[in-house]
């Protein structure tokens, strides 16, 4: 992956490798591609989550996780 500039990468973000980012990558974030993208969210485990209903319950963990104002938080 390529960081162009001063990027903050949030805590448990993870970043697909090949892509570029270009501005600052929110907690648990999973970013993709050219430029980089968010295409979901990753527990603090590495799991990616399946989000239902802007609640998500990792499957490997067991953390639960809400969506709120395009964010995710941990409960």
């Amino acid at each position: 992956a390529t960081m162009v500039g001063w990027i903050t990468l949030g805590e448990y973000a993870c970043v697909g490798a090949g892509a570029v980012v270009t501005s600052d990558v929110l907690p648990y974030a999973l970013m993709v591609g050219v430029p980089a993208r968010r295409v979901g969210w990753m527990c603090q485990c590495g799991e990616r989550l399946r989000l239902a209903d802007g609640k998500a319950s990792c499957a490997t963990c067991g953390t639960a996780y809400h969506e709120r104002d395009g964010r995710l938080e941990r409960v």
